[in-house]
């Protein structure tokens, strides 16, 4: 499977239990006493923790502006260069990658869950995008975290059809095994692939809908998108764990062309533990709520 070069650029440079009112290192947690989750107010409330309560490690890397769990969309080529390289329009939900923040409009923790509001800004050229909004909602069951993620477009612009990501997933680079089911028996407990991806990107199918990182010890995170059947996956500074900038990442994709009045939803769901309770966590969200993948055979349409 192919995916676009600019994806992988641009991922490179790429309790309360604390008090609401409390913030740390620019985080404002939630928790329900089994997993606690922080998004960053100075990364557009990008998700940029994830652990269990009660526990000072986290599994998600926030190591700059395109790193996090957020929203990130493609359009057409605009002139913009990241760096020296031609880029195209692309919001993000955390910034730009010169360090310039999106801007959080809103932004209601409760104990257990949270909303946020964001106006992102462009990844190259660090244009505040006054015609995108990206919304979040987020809640905490058990070992789950529930987002729900919304992109709203209200420019004139017609841009190409691409590969999205949705969303950017981003983990410590400790976490090197890549693990999916790729078979063709989703939900029957065939055997899962395990792989250690490399670098630049390489694609994965996803049959049933999610994917993970675990470490040496097969414990990890992971996501289950049901609108997604491929991921794309890298591991930068692969065995350098202690190098700056060093990650795991994924993404599942679709393919849209954002056009004038386009709006998009999606559902991601993430949780902590070994590949197999990983596993077994989103099957449980399969069979209690089998509509959400139906939504994989349809082609987002703008409204």
């Amino acid at each position: 499977m192919r995916i676009d070069i600019q994806i992988w650029c641009f991922a490179v440079v790429c309790s309360l239990t604390l008090e609401l009112s409390a913030a740390t290192n620019n985080l404002v947690f939630i928790d329900n006493g089994q997993v606690r989750l922080g998004v960053k107010t100075t990364s557009g409330a990008g998700i940029a923790w994830f652990s269990e309560s009660g526990s000072s490690r986290n599994w998600l890397n926030h190591y700059d502006h395109g790193r996090l769990v957020q929203q990130s969309y493609y359009g057409k080529k605009d002139g913009s260069l990241w760096g020296k390289e031609p880029w195209r329009w692309n919001p993000v939900q955390g910034g730009g990658y010169k360090g310039a923040p999106a801007t959080l409009l809103e932004l209601k923790p409760d104990r257990t869950s949270l909303y946020a509001k964001t106006r992102p800004r462009h990844w190259a050229s660090e244009a505040d995008l006054p015609d995108v909004t990206m919304e979040e909602w987020i809640s905490l069951t058990g070992k789950v975290a529930h987002v729900r993620f919304k992109m709203s477009y209200t420019g004139q612009e017609q841009h190409p059809k691409t590969a999205q990501e949705i969303p950017a997933f981003f983990t410590e680079p400790d976490l090197t095994t890549l693990v999916v089911y790729d078979g063709e028996k989703p939900w029957r407990g065939a055997s899962v692939s395990r792989t250690q991806p490399g670098w630049p990107n390489e694609g994965r199918k996803i049959r049933e809908h999610w994917a993970a990182y675990v470490d040496s010890d097969n414990f990890g995170i992971g996501a289950y998108v049901p609108v997604a059947k491929d991921i794309t996956c890298y591991r930068y500074a692969a065995g350098r764990t202690s190098q700056q900038g060093a990650c795991s990442y994924f993404a599942p994709i679709v393919y849209f062309a954002i056009t004038p009045g386009f709006k998009f939803e999606y559902d991601l769901f993430m949780t902590l533990g070994t590949a197999d309770e990983i596993r077994e966590s989103f099957r449980q969200i399969h069979l209690s709520q089998p509509e959400l993948e139906k939504a994989a055979e349809q082609t987002p349409k703008s409204k």
